[in-house]
């Protein structure tokens, strides 16, 4: 039997230009190489006008893409275990109808 090697030990640090923003739009471009994800935020200044300011874009390989898809179901699964569903469209409020 093998002995298992003792787990790594992760250090995180962020680097000078770190920063944290909020997103409420991503955009996602593929490619063969890699997936792009652009970051940004979505203002609607009119019913009919809607305004994207876009504000960071990061490059993942398309196995990073698929470990942060894993990451992403396994949070947003114990999410709602906790909170109840995340509904992706509001529901209309109820007409009364007499």
């Amino acid at each position: 039997m093998n002995p298992q090697p003792a787990p790594s030990k992760i250090h995180l640090s962020n680097t000078p230009d770190y920063r944290e923003a909020y997103a409420n739009s991503v955009q996602v471009r593929v490619s063969l190489w890699d997936f792009f994800l652009l970051f940004g935020t979505i203002n609607q200044n009119a019913p009919d006008s809607v305004t994207i300011h876009n504000h960071q874009g990061i490059f993942l390989s398309p196995q990073q893409a698929k470990a942060l898809a894993n990451v992403l179901n396994q949070n947003v699964s114990q999410y709602e275990a906790t909170f109840g569903e995340i509904r992706l469209e509001p529901k209309p409020p109820a007409s009364s109808v007499q």
